[in-house]
């Protein structure tokens, strides 16, 4: 099992994770340095459990934020899924749009015919 040193409110310590969880470990203990860091500026000089429970507390503030939105958005999404779609949200082709490709192909046919009429 790993052991890393990560730094929180500028403070070292030891932590263990399992192989390959390395990455993981320091982008939390990131997020959780980002947090305890402004403290430390603001209230100066905080023991060591009172730092990380007002840091992980930060963080589970913006977490139940995040989940929120999350669960406002995925009924957003399935209300959107679950409607259905309305001819008004079709495009609508222009008849002039086809009589145009109709001209363009007849010239085309006429071209052709011309070519191989040369050839």
């Amino acid at each position: 099992m790993p052991d890393l040193e990560v730094t929180i409110g500028g403070k070292a310590f030891r932590v263990s994770c399992q192989p390959g969880e390395e990455h993981f470990l320091r982008a939390a203990a990131a997020m959780l340095d980002s947090e305890a860091s402004p403290l430390i500026s603001q209230m100066g000089r905080l023991p060591e459990s009172k730092m990380l429970l007002m840091a992980g507390l930060l963080l589970a503030d913006k977490t139940a934020s995040v989940e929120d939105e999350l669960r406002v958005l995925r009924a957003r999404v399935a209300e959107l899924e679950a409607r259905p779609v309305s001819t008004r949200d079709v495009a609508v082709i222009p008849s002039q749009v086809f009589e145009t490709l109709a001209e363009i192909a007849a010239r085309a046919e006429a071209i052709a015919a011309r070519v191989e009429e040369k050839a």
